[in-house]
């Protein structure tokens, strides 16, 4: 049995579970409808916050929270696809490195169009009133049209690490529980030491709180 290492910081944990939670909720509020859209609105800002923060920590944050420690060029993205690369990955393998990216890319454009859209009955969101009125209805369409693209790529990702699960035996689910996973045997290297950067993440955390507090406020 190999040994582990730890690999996920509890901040990244954290923010994978709740945006989790947020993604199904704002579903759910969504297809209820009526007072639930207020609801919907109010975990939009939330996730808002969840965004700015995991920006900021992907650069300043955690080694195994930074993006260039998981990011791969697109050549490489290429290789992994056609079985070229049969290198087991401490963090993010290229193609899941794509789909976080993808995932956070998406999640982003939808917070963003949710401020200016509007349900046409007595939902807006808080920077409506800063476009015209048939403006904020066309990114209302694009807010529903970015939705069903995520729900895509969400099952593809689900997909993958079922896939990873249950076929290369990487407990994945797991170690973004616990944020441990097998360290690879094709290495003796130890992985760096997972430490937290206290200013990066005390930053990280006023820019998320901020940003959610602010848009609640307006």
């Amino acid at each position: 049995m190999r040994s582990e290492v730890k690999v996920w910081d509890i901040w990244v944990r954290l923010f994978h579970w709740l945006l989790v939670g947020l993604i199904l909720f704002s579903w759910l509020s969504a297809e209820l409808g009526g007072n639930w859209m207020i609801w919907h609105t109010q975990a939009g800002f939330i996730t808002a916050g969840l965004i700015i923060f995991r920006l900021i920590w992907g650069f300043w944050g955690s080694w195994s929270a930074r993006f260039t420690a998981f990011v791969k060029t697109p050549k490489q993205v290429l290789r992994y696809i056609k079985g070229e690369d049969s290198n087991e990955y401490l963090t993010h393998n290229p193609l899941g490195a794509l789909g976080v990216l993808g995932l956070i890319a998406l999640v982003s454009a939808q917070v963003l169009t949710g401020l200016f859209s509007n349900d046409d009955i007595f939902i807006e969101g808080p920077l409506a009133s800063l476009v015209s009125y048939d403006t904020s209805l066309a990114i209302t369409e694009i807010h529903e049209t970015i939705f069903n693209l995520l729900v895509a790529v969400v099952c593809v990702h689900l997909a993958g690490v079922l896939f990873h699960q249950k076929f290369k035996k990487e407990p994945l689910i797991q170690a973004m529980l616990h944020g441990r996973k097998p360290k690879p045997a094709a290495t003796n290297a130890p992985a760096p030491e997972l430490k937290t950067p206290t200013l990066a993440l005390l930053i990280a955390l006023a820019a998320g709180v901020g940003l959610s507090f602010w848009l609640f406020s307006i």
